[in-house]
């Protein structure tokens, strides 16, 4: 045939779009030129192309090749155009099966010897290629089992060019070669479950406990304060163990993220994720960035899961203030020349944070050496309009050697999962009929007017704290979803004044008088 066609998927963050590679001949000058709005890395490709032709023994046509990427408004970048184009450019001249190649997608990066290499964003290609109608993909071998998550698609797990030209019937001798492997094998998040920490090793912190069954219960954002070795970390690592695991569309959407990050990604993870940046990192390594090839950030790699940020203190103010947006909108949005990339944005946001920057101010025992102008600057990197956006805030101390022995009655994460579940239940039955799922995403107007509205002597606390500005309106919901999560808790329908001073109580020790 004189024009090859095939299909392959370029990605703009999670939303894949399908593509047509085609292949023409003309009896212009040899040589191979790529069009479509291609990018530097997808206009190297005809070099790839070339040598990795010759080592497979498949040689490129010696006339003028001209692929075209269609649409050709749309902007491609990425090296996994790199098959697809090879196969449309040898389906030029050699006797492929023109039906084969017209429902196959192609995916991966062509090494100069003719293997398949991995490359990041497989599974959402894949869910890309599903979505719109297509039943079969080609991808590296190494990228197998991840596109093999997607239900209703055949894959086909090709090792070298040669393997991919034999699928589509030309007669190739079979020539084995070693699969390139994934570059981040041994990388955190390699498909296999996380290990979930039990809460009974927790010990001499009951109040921090129960705050956290809360923030699981109704998906609250938590701040801790402490100085070290109160057991912030140790608490923030047990909030996954807590939550719902998740379903099988959830699941597929935090791997498809997993593997847009470049990590391997093998079998769906129902523990919810949990990202833990360091406090050096950037605004970019938080909401996401490039220029080009854009990745998902902590933030949107931490989306149904819990995102913890210790040593809050210590990181950029910029950074910390870059959460609030996603915090309301549960997305976040990045802009580039011609471009956007939208990312799921719906995570559980821990803080914690010393009291100072040596840890010892108010610790009974403790000497702090830090100047009040350094505590002030140190507490100021968390904003007000950041802090009015967590629902509980918790002062922890160090457990006491009676405390450690006297407590023996620890709560397992089996145990207050269970209670999580039973409360999630219950929000579930109150908010049937309306987009929300948790507590945490419900609107403050149907809070305050709708079915599920306090009796205004219930909500006379809350009034009061309003008025005297120990509150902000938005701080005002905040403490009615929490509210609502304690009578969950408690398996109550009905809101009463003690859940709304106890919420109160969370929110900053804010008092009812």
């Amino acid at each position: 045939m004189s024009v090859g066609r095939t299909w392959s998927v370029v990605l703009t963050g999670l939303q894949g779009d399908l593509v047509e590679v085609e292949a023409d001949l003309s009896t212009q000058t040899p040589g191979f030129s790529i069009i479509g709005l291609p990018d530097k890395s997808i206009g190297e490709a005809q070099q790839r192309v070339h040598n990795a032709c010759g080592n497979s023994d498949l040689p490129l046509p010696r006339r003028r090749v001209v692929v075209n990427l269609s649409p050709a408004g749309l902007p491609k970048h990425g090296t996994a155009l790199d098959v697809a184009v090879a196969i449309a450019a040898l389906a030029t001249e050699l006797p492929m099966e023109a039906a084969s190649l017209e429902r196959t997608v192609h995916l991966g990066e062509l090494g100069l010897d003719g293997r398949l290499r991995p490359v990041p964003g497989v599974l959402p290609a894949v869910v890309a290629a599903a979505r719109a109608g297509m039943s079969r993909v080609v991808v590296p071998a190494a990228c197998a089992d991840e596109a093999r998550l997607v239900d209703g698609v055949e894959v086909i797990a090709a090792v070298s060019l040669r393997d991919v030209a034999r699928f589509h019937g030309l007669d190739v001798a079979d020539v084995e070669a070693e699969p390139v492997p994934l570059a981040g094998e041994g990388m955190r998040g390699g498909g296999t479950p996380n290990d979930v920490v039990d809460l009974s090793e927790v010990v001499g912190q009951r109040e921090a406990v129960d705050a956290l069954v809360i923030a699981a219960a109704g998906g609250h954002h938590l701040l801790m304060s402490g100085p070290p070795g109160a057991g912030k970390t140790m608490l923030a690592r047990r909030l996954p163990g807590l939550l719902p695991y998740l379903d099988d569309d959830a699941a597929l959407h935090v791997a498809s993220l997993r593997s847009l990050s470049g990590e391997p990604v093998r079998v769906l993870n129902r523990t919810p994720p949990f990202e833990a940046p360091h406090h050096s990192a950037s605004v970019a390594a938080l909401v996401g960035g490039g220029s080009r090839t854009v990745r998902p950030g902590a933030i949107a790699r931490a989306s149904g899961g819990v995102l913890f940020l210790d040593e809050a203190g210590e990181f950029g103010a910029h950074a910390l203030d870059a959460l609030r947006q996603p915090l309301e909108s549960g997305e976040i949005e990045i802009h580039r020349a011609g471009f956007r990339v939208r990312f799921p944005a719906r995570f559980q946001l821990v803080l914690a944070t010393n009291p100072c920057p040596c840890g010892q101010y108010g610790v009974p025992g403790g000497v702090c050496t830090c100047p009040s102008l350094a505590i002030r600057r140190y507490l100021g990197r968390l904003s007000g309009p950041l802090l009015d956006r967590v629902d509980i805030e918790l002062s922890l101390r160090r457990v006491a050697h009676a405390q450690l022995f006297a407590d023996a009655a620890t709560v397992s994460t089996a145990a207050a999962r269970d209670r999580v579940l039973t409360a999630r239940a219950r929000s579930t039955r109150r908010l049937a009929g309306t987009p929300w799922r948790t507590n945490a995403q419900v609107s403050g107007a149907w809070l305050r007017s709708g079915p599920a509205a306090p009796h205004p002597d219930v909500r006379r606390p809350l009034d009061a704290a309003l008025q005297r500005g120990a509150l902000t309106l938005r701080g005002y919901d905040r403490v009615l979803r929490v509210a609502w999560t304690l009578a969950d808790l408690d398996d109550r329908d009905v809101l009463g004044v003690e859940d709304i001073g106890r919420a109160l109580f969370l929110k900053k020790g804010v008092t009812q008088g």
